[in-house]
């Protein structure tokens, strides 16, 4: 069974970072582009950031361009996502995603939504 699991969320002060891995199990997901959604209180899922299955290309939300950075290390089935300068308006769960199409979909349509999700991992940031 595919499975993806979060960790490294938290509570951070604002300006301050944090990094997000998510590990992969159950199934292998090098040929899957891997990336991060994440929802606020009272809000829909949205898109952060996704990498494709190679790392060749990485596609980040206009709100955290600057500021986090997507990679992925294949030989462990784990994607990461570094936050840096973080503010109050980051403070969501953040979701661990992979899917088998185009990654720039997920980035630029926000009615498609990926296929495996992980649990999601909670990042609040204190002003």
């Amino acid at each position: 069974q595919a499975q993806l699991v979060e960790s490294g969320g938290g509570l951070v002060q604002a300006g301050g970072s944090l990094r997000l891995s998510c590990a992969a199990s159950g199934r292998t997901f090098r040929s899957y582009a891997m990336g991060w959604f994440r929802q606020a209180p009272g809000k829909e899922r949205e898109f952060v950031a996704i990498i494709t299955s190679s790392g060749g290309s990485t596609y980040h939300a206009d709100s955290v361009k600057g500021r986090f950075t997507i990679s992925r290390d294949n030989a462990k089935n784990t994607v990461y996502l570094q936050m840096d300068s973080l503010k109050p308006e980051d403070t969501a769960v953040y979701y661990c995603i992979a899917d088998s199409r185009a990654p720039f979909l997920f980035a630029s349509v926000s009615s498609i939504l990926p296929t495996y999700w992980g649990q999601g991992t909670q990042v609040t940031v204190s002003s």
